[in-house]
């Protein structure tokens, strides 16, 4: 028997842990949300522990999602042949990362639309730079 994750449960992890984080959420904070620990919504993101449905339901009216955006993206992550490729966090979902997901937020907050154009023209310049 194959004791390591599998990966829709990875999956769907990472996926509970983008939205938690994106919405500033520690896992605490979600864990009282779902009257569970801390310790089980860790076991949860990585996906070592499998998340029933109901669970899920509950999950997504916490984090304001559909269910199904827990699996938006996954077909993607499985090969053309139909076996599942192991991949990281990152790699099934770049944009996962923690400093992605802060950047997000900080860029989120920022209420003046001018200020908002200053940070997309510098992101668009330094990408530029990197791709020279």
């Amino acid at each position: 028997m194959n004791s390591s994750p599998h990966l829709v449960d990875i999956y769907v992890g990472a996926r509970l842990r983008a939205r938690r984080t994106l919405l500033g959420m520690t896992q605490e904070n979600l864990g009282e949300a779902v009257s569970l620990t801390f310790q089980q919504i860790q076991k949860y993101e990585r996906g070592t522990n499998r998340i029933v449905a109901s669970r899920l339901y509950e999950f997504a009216k916490v984090l304001n999602v559909q269910v199904s955006y827990f699996f938006d993206g996954f077909e993607s992550t499985v090969s053309k042949s139909g076996v599942k490729e192991e991949k990281t966090d990152y790699e099934i979902e770049p944009i996962l990362t923690r400093s992605s997901i802060e950047l997000i937020r900080k860029y989120s907050s920022i209420s003046d639309p001018s200020k908002k154009k200053l940070v997309q023209d510098l992101v668009k310049t330094l990408s530029f730079q990197e791709d020279e």
